[in-house]
């Protein structure tokens, strides 16, 4: 078996461990596609992070028996040219929860006790106690989404003794949620939020599935925040809500166009906090990332069930 790297800067340990632990195994390491490129057609499993792979390089690949994605997104993925050569694929849903989840609750955090003006009067050597000041203890969480990230933001909520809702397509039951409604009951559950976190995929049932009167059925001091996809909802539709009072703030990691453009509004509303599409970024994201790897290597050699296999239909 020929395994092919894409992934830049793969510590030496994690080589030497795979190396060490598949000894009847070649692995090649390469940095980034345009060093591995002449290698695929040799590859029977590809490590990527997804955003490298076009129709043209799956055709090249003519060996290639798996996709290993070391990414949760999917959705530059040439999914249609995958399924004509029956690749199966995989990625790392799951090893963002942690980072994201302390990046939810550090947004949310800063906008209830009014951080951006906090530093603005730090700046201004102005002392300013009437600074408003709130609590996240016993307000409503809705989380759009239940999968990982969505949990481990809801499971950190309960610290706070926060009410935390999900959304979801089957409405079924998750670890850290007090009720999870359907994608149909979408409407129901804003109506609740006091905090809306999207951690949705780009799918084409999610592709602007949040629309600006959406906004409308959410309390005028809820905050929303975006870290799933930048296709969730039009950058529009959140600027006018803020504008016009629906809700109070947006925190956005995730943009319709990234990087953000310089000149665009986003950067001096007061009532939206912009992040560099940055919520996952983790020291231990390349480690994470290769353990859920090394296991499915290892079921895959022993033909046994992996994990995270991607219905390419569905691209999730």
């Amino acid at each position: 078996m020929y395994i092919l790297s894409a992934i830049k800067r793969v510590p030496e340990e994690i080589k030497q461990s795979f190396l060490e632990k598949f000894g009847d195994v070649e692995f090649a390491f390469c940095h980034g596609i345009e060093e591995a490129e002449q290698h695929l057609p040799k590859a029977d499993v590809f490590l990527t992070y997804g955003e490298d792979l076009t129709n043209e390089r799956i055709e090249k690949a003519e060996n290639l028996r798996w996709i290993m994605v070391l990414s949760a997104g999917m959705d530059r993925m040439p999914f249609k040219k995958i399924e004509e050569q029956n690749i199966l694929v995989t990625n790392v849903r799951g090893i963002h929860a942690k980072p994201m989840a302390e990046y939810a609750i550090s947004m949310l955090l800063q906008v209830s006790r009014n951080a951006k003006t906090l530093w603005q009067r730090e700046r201004d050597h102005k002392w300013d106690r009437r600074v408003p000041m709130t609590e996240l203890n016993h307000q409503t969480l809705v989380c759009l989404g239940t999968g990982a990230i969505a949990q481990e933001t809801a499971r950190l909520a309960k610290a706070f003794q926060m009410k935390t809702i999900g959304v979801s397509r089957s409405g079924s039951d998750q670890p850290h949620f007090d009720e999870v409604y359907t994608v149909e009951e979408f409407d129901r559950a804003l109506s609740h939020a006091d905090y809306c976190v999207a951690v949705l995929p780009s799918t084409p049932e999610t592709s602007y599935m949040l629309q600006k009167q959406h906004f409308k059925m959410m309390a005028e001091h809820a905050v929303f925040l975006n870290m799933g996809r930048g296709d969730l909802v039009k950058s529009k539709a959140v600027l006018e809500a803020v504008r016009e009072g629906f809700i109070a703030h947006a925190v956005l990691d995730v943009f319709e166009e990234e990087p953000l453009p310089e000149d665009h509004p986003f950067w001096e509303e007061e009532n939206v906090t912009v992040t560099p599409h940055l919520s996952g970024i983790s020291p231990q994201y390349l480690p994470r990332a290769f353990e859920v790897f090394e296991r499915n290597l290892t079921a895959y050699l022993s033909n046994e069930a992996m994990e995270n296999v991607i219905d390419p239909k569905r691209g999730y």
